[in-house]
């Protein structure tokens, strides 16, 4: 027989054999339930006092059976009947109350966020007989509420046209997804969250940064959510009402994606995406989804494959929806221990093959970099905050044709050209990938190979986008990668760019106040002054110091 979900314990065999009997009938698609399903779950639930429920397919067949306590069910992980933007579960449910409620917050809690077909509650008789049946389902668009109460039915009247009904609402569904779908080109649609203890300020400036990265990822913004707590829900992150209504809104908005600002732990990922059926992503994950999408290099794919894997690999435990951007459903749909197990080797032996690629890919850097101390090549590495111009800055002084878009993370891999001074002087210039607030840790642990072209840099050029408020933080987050990353002992020029974007006076303020040379990286006439000092400060190095 199939399994009974829930609270079997103080049950008799013979209850509980009747009770899986259940799962042998059939109901017709136009009936929510037959009179007979009704009745027998009335019964079965007034004599064992506890509520019964049924999950009927939409081919009528049942697919769960569950026992609660006398106030509520659980319903079960469900994750093998998918919900999309544009359509429902493709289940419904009918439970029993014992005391004669009609619909709860919960039961329409459970209808909203678990997307069912139809949430029907009987309300049992004192005799055991079914009296009335209400129903609920689920209402497309956003309105006060997601959902639409049907008129009370007796047990011989839920002859409704079912099936008719939730074509009729899926097909509303498609219509508004269609329609979003042409607004945003195809784009995949996202509620944007952080639940920050921060000043306001700081957690504004971060959500808007979040902002920034889900459309450098190609994702339609449908809106922002912040949340300013005194202390972080450790379960989810935010409160469970919450939680609940941010699925509710994404309902009503039609997108099926959360992302988070913080990094979600696995336990809380879990916990999160069994309360609510949406797809949700951190902030990690959307940095290496952006980071998969911009790698062409074998080197850069490699590095960011390693960082995918490194940030799976403690996940594969949660069994929900969260990997899917990037594995393409490992992990997702409820594998058993053994096939658990099996993923997490395949994933681990992959990690060791990645890595030894990439240490082949160190050797053949650090033979080049050797090459170029031997022909006394000055080596100059530009760095800064992701967007603040690197590439635009690389392509002006060196004539080149680097990409560089207005986008987070637009440079990926690294690129260098010579450059010869009017003073006879020949150096190589890098271009490296943009560093970000909280880099994450497996990302600077994939990217070893890249940012080893930093320590054999002889000069730094620290460029900064000074049209952004509080710049300051933007420099403090790059420092701190580069002391991270054991560089703050090279010298370095700070370039404050961008100073077109801004008044004159503003530009020399920040020029005495954060030390640098202001210069706009589509102007070369503005950055002679800035060619002059990298002169002066190339001469004073050594080309020939020791590689680290």
């Amino acid at each position: 027989m199939k399994t009974i979900f829930g609270r079997l314990g103080g049950l008799k065999t013979d209850q509980i054999r009747r009770i899986e009997k259940l799962y042998r009938r059939k109901i017709p698609p136009r009936f929510i339930a037959t009179p007979l399903i009704v009745r027998e779950i009335s019964r079965l639930s007034r004599e064992i006092r506890r509520q019964i429920a049924v999950m009927i397919t939409r081919r009528g067949k049942i697919a769960f059976v569950i026992i609660g306590t006398r106030r509520q069910i659980v319903i079960p992980d469900t994750r093998d009947y998918r919900a999309a933007p544009d359509r429902l579960k493709g289940l419904r449910c009918v439970h029993t109350h014992l005391d004669g409620e009609q619909l709860t917050s919960d039961d329409l809690s459970d209808l909203a966020l678990l997307r069912l077909d139809l949430m029907a509650v009987v309300a049992v008789a004192p005799n055991g007989d079914p009296s009335r049946v209400y129903a609920a389902h689920i209402l497309p668009g956003k309105k006060t509420k997601p959902y639409q109460h049907l008129d009370p039915m007796l047990p011989h009247e839920m002859d409704i046209g079912c099936d008719e009904l939730i074509r009729a609402i899926e097909t509303e569904m498609a219509a508004r997804q269609a329609g979003r779908d042409i607004a945003g080109g195809g784009q995949e649609t996202a509620l944007l969250v952080s639940v920050s203890t921060a000043p306001r300020r700081f957690a504004q400036d971060a959500l808007a940064e979040l902002h920034e990265l889900a459309i450098s990822g190609g994702i339609q913004v449908i809106d922002t959510v912040l949340q300013l707590r005194k202390q972080i829900d450790p379960r989810f992150l935010l409160g469970r009402g919450k939680l609940q209504n941010l699925a509710i809104q994404a309902l009503q908005e039609g997108t099926s994606l959360i992302i988070f600002d913080q990094d979600l732990t696995p336990s809380q990922m879990r916990s999160i995406t069994n309360l609510i059926e949406l797809k949700v992503i951190d902030r990690t994950q959307l940095i290496l989804d952006i980071f998969a999408q911009r790698a062409r290099t074998r080197e850069g794919k490699l590095q960011v494959e390693l960082a995918q894997l490194k940030y799976l690999l403690p996940r594969l435990v949660t069994k929900n929806t969260a990997m899917s951007r990037l594995t393409g459903g490992i992990g997702g749909r409820g594998p058993g221990e053994t096939k658990l197990e099996i993923n997490r080797r395949r994933v681990r032996q992959r990690i060791r093959t990645l890595e030894k690629s990439l240490d082949n890919v160190r050797k053949h850097r650090r033979q080049q970099r050797i090459r170029r101390r031997r022909n006394r090549i000055p080596i100059i590495s530009i760095v800064g905050y992701t967007n603040a111009g690197k590439s635009t800055l690389l392509n002006t002084i060196t004539h080149s044709h680097v990409l560089a878009g207005k986008r987070l993370f637009a440079t990926l891999d690294p690129s260098s050209r010579k450059l010869r001074f009017p003073q006879d002087m020949e150096v190589i210039i890098t271009d490296t990938v943009g560093f970000i607030r909280d880099l994450p840790k497996d990302l600077v642990v994939a990217f070893r190979a890249t940012l080893e072209e930093l320590e054999s840099a002889d000069l730094l050029l620290h460029v900064i986008d000074i049209s952004m408020p509080r710049c300051e933080e933007r420099i403090k987050a790059v420092e701190k990668i580069l002391a991270d990353l054991s560089l703050n002992t090279i010298p370095e020029i700070r370039v404050l760019n961008k100073k077109d974007r801004i008044s004159q006076d503003r530009a020399d303020r920040l020029s005495r106040t954060i030390g640098g040379i202001p210069v706009s990286a589509l102007d070369r006439r503005t950055l002679l002054p800035l060619i002059d000092e990298i002169v002066s400060t190339i001469k004073r190095v050594d080309p020939l110091r020791p590689l680290p």
